[in-house]
């Protein structure tokens, strides 16, 4: 096993050109045989993959995933005293969303004390019809959405968006504004915003929202908690 990080470190800290089983070997002390017994266990796992015409040796989808779920955990973690101050700004419920597999999860929440608002702790968000989800949608290049909100996206209530070409007129809006907004599309007594957490590479990671009973949560308050979310966000990085 110690054998195997070594090597998988090794791989992950090469170049495209210096990263053969024999310059691997050599940089790690690691006979010939051993490394190519270990290297192709690792990639039965997905973990590293092999040019077959270089013999250079990269880092797998595997190794990746792995790195991305460590990363989401301790960004969650992280995400903790963000929601505490947001929910005290707001005085609302505010939520830590994660994609975990194909579905976009709360994985973090902090409630206000009088809170009546069932907890999303642990459920899916709807990506087409709550702040969260259109905040996540809305990063996305157009043509990822419709895989993966359906041809025909739920309708919870008569305010929930299903017309495909008026989702994408609204993540259009939702990515000038840098929030979305949610008016009772999923629930309709519960109203909301949220903003995206962004990679390196501007896509989507997480998501950060803040919601609450229509009646404290209006159209009004939308620019405002807006505003915070986009703070709660940027005050969080990704690494």
């Amino acid at each position: 096993m110690d054998r195997a990080m070594v090597l998988l470190a090794a791989v992950a800290e090469s170049s495209a050109t210096d990263a053969t089983a024999q310059i691997l070997g050599e940089r790690t002390g690691i006979n010939r045989a051993t490394v190519w017994r270990i290297l192709t266990t690792l990639e039965a796992h997905d973990m590293v993959t092999r040019d077959a015409r270089s013999g250079q040796w990269s880092i797998g989808a595997g190794a990746v995933r792995v790195a991305r779920a460590a990363g989401l955990d301790a960004l969650a973690r992280s995400a903790r005293q963000v929601l505490s101050r947001l929910s005290l700004q707001t005085g609302e419920t505010a939520g830590f969303a994660a994609l975990q597999g194909s579905t976009l999860t709360y994985l973090g929440e902090v409630v206000p004390p009088d809170s009546t608002i069932a907890s999303w702790l642990g459920h899916p968000a709807p990506l087409h019809a709550t702040s969260t989800g259109k905040a996540y949608l809305a990063m996305l290049p157009d043509e990822e959405v419709p895989a993966l909100v359906g041809s025909d996206p739920v309708r919870f209530n008569d305010a929930t968006v299903t017309d495909l070409s008026a989702l994408r007129d609204e993540l259009g809006r939702v990515r000038e504004r840098g929030f979305a907004e949610c008016r009772g599309e999923y629930d309709a007594a519960v109203w909301g915003v949220a903003s995206p957490l962004l990679d390196n590479a501007g896509r989507p990671v997480a998501v950060l929202s803040v919601w609450g009973p229509v009646g404290r949560v209006s159209p009004a308050r939308f620019e405002a908690l807006g505003a915070l979310t986009q703070d709660a966000a940027r005050s969080l990085s990704w690494r």
